[in-house]
């Protein structure tokens, strides 16, 4: 992966925004098939834009959050010692910061 991830696995970083991981615990199998349908969810999100049509676009805005539901970076957290969710979250503004701050410097 060409962004940072977090050293519990749970995040990766862009722009300094983390964002939720795929859960690990989902076989390969499984992965592959989410995967495929979130990007063909982001296709037809593409697509009713550009057809300007709302009714698709929400449809297909529910694909995608279905599809990264299932794979876990959306709703309920795939880990289990009960710390929060931060997605979205600036690293900087979270526990993480320390080790975003440390690996912003090191690319200097």
């Amino acid at each position: 992966m060409k962004y940072p991830v977090t050293p519990d696995g749970r995040y990766f970083a862009v722009r300094g925004r983390l964002w939720r991981m795929t859960d690990p615990a989902i076989n390969e199998e499984e992965r592959s098939k989410l995967t495929k349908q979130l990007m063909a969810a982001r296709r037809a999100v593409r697509d009713a834009k550009a057809e300007a049509d709302a009714d698709a676009e929400a449809a297909a805005h529910r694909a995608v959050d279905r599809a990264k539901r299932g794979l876990g970076e959306r709703g309920l957290v795939w880990w289990k010692d009960g710390a929060p969710d931060l997605n979205r979250h600036m690293a900087k503004n979270t526990p993480y910061a320390e080790w975003y701050a440390r690996l912003s410097r090191s690319r200097r």
